[in-house]
């Protein structure tokens, strides 16, 4: 696995396992929380970052 997929792996057990979110905003919030506090406890710095695409459906 690449790292980052052992990292959702973990996020998915650790911050969002038996939760039910009212929606998508809810749901992005944990995991970025959750990605932060990973950080926090990995001692390792996180940065949000937003991505702009062009793809229109």
């Amino acid at each position: 696995m690449n790292p980052i997929e052992l990292e959702w792996q973990c996020l998915k057990k650790d911050e969002l396992s038996g939760q039910v979110f009212d929606d998508e905003l809810d749901l992005a919030y944990v995991v970025i929380n959750g990605i932060q506090t990973r950080g926090e406890r990995g001692k390792y710095t996180t940065e949000r970052v937003k991505f702009y695409s062009n793809y229109t459906s």
